[in-house]
């Protein structure tokens, strides 16, 4: 069955293609739920932490936690944020729905983040690409995965400064997995890829620590850049480094400049390297190549 769907893929791409899109749409909303959900689900779970590790002096708390609902990514139902109306299905399809609804709730008219669709649009988007550079084949089944892992990761640091170890653990883990067999690149360079690429991190945080007693950076970055040293090897992760730094100096100075930014105020690195990490995987060997011929004509 599964071998006779693949052959239809291959005798009619298009059809291939159609199929990524629409799939990429449908996670897309999905992945809106858990951007918003994620979050608050990890609050949740830290505040029952410190309510049994504190349970007398937080007594009070406990109980009024107890009267609030818990959140699950399937539970409670998604409900405008303004008028708890329950959203029906024929409400919530991908990109279509907010057109139709003018981007606004259906009963009490307030506006609906245009971030939504461009969330639906971007996932379906970039899976559209993936499939159509890697054709059909089992690594886009895998990089498709990556890549809907990485836009939750962005768009929750960018809310939260949070990259959470339920994306990054599993995304490293498959990575070295996949690379068993060499499916990207040998084990050998995908093991010492994801050890350089915490290390390098880890090694930079710590050495900023020292000299100024602040911490520069999350640990989840240090996750982040391991889980791109396990899927492309460690030969890729200088331009990866350099890419999302020169793009995230960019947007920081940008933010000083036009948004009156504190300099102080933190900005999350997580997205550049996720942004970066996926440019490389894809066409890092041709911008390396590129980058050495120019800076070595």
């Amino acid at each position: 069955m599964f071998s006779d769907v693949i052959t239809a893929f291959e005798y009619y791409p298009l059809s291939f293609y159609i199929t990524v899109v629409i799939v990429g749409l449908t996670i897309g909303s999905f992945l809106n739920v858990v951007i918003f959900r994620l979050p608050k689900m990890l609050e949740q779970g830290w505040y029952k932490e410190c309510r049994e590790f504190l349970a007398d002096e937080l007594k009070d708390t406990t109980e009024k936690a107890k009267k609030t609902e818990s959140i699950t990514l399937s539970k409670p139902n998604s409900t405008c944020p303004h008028c708890n109306h329950e959203i029906r299905f024929y409400e919530n399809i991908p990109v279509l729905s907010w057109l139709m609804l003018k981007g606004k709730c259906s009963q009490c008219k307030t506006a609906i983040s245009i971030r939504y669709p461009i969330v639906e649009s971007v996932t379906a988007l970039l899976s559209l690409v993936v499939a159509l550079h890697y054709g059909v084949a089992p690594i886009t089944f895998f990089v498709l995965i990556l890549t809907w892992g990485l836009i939750c990761l962005t768009m929750i640091d960018f809310d939260h400064m949070l990259l959470p170890d339920q994306f990054t653990y599993p995304l490293l883990w498959l990575g070295l997995l996949i690379n068993i067999d060499g499916l990207i690149v040998p084990l050998d360079q995908a093991v010492i890829g994801a050890v350089a690429g915490y290390m390098s991190l880890f090694s930079v945080f710590w050495l900023f620590k020292l000299i100024t007693g602040k911490e520069g950076m999350g640990h989840g970055d240090f996750k982040l850049l391991a889980v791109f040293g396990a899927w492309m090897g460690w030969q890729l992760l200088p331009l990866l480094i350099l890419m999302a730094s020169a793009v995230g100096a960019i947007i920081g100075i940008s933010l000083m400049i036009f948004k009156n930014h504190a300099r102080e105020q933190a900005i999350p690195f997580g997205p550049y390297l996720a942004i970066a990490g996926w440019i490389c995987l894809l066409w890092g060997e041709g911008i390396w190549q590129s980058y050495l011929s120019f800076i070595m004509p």
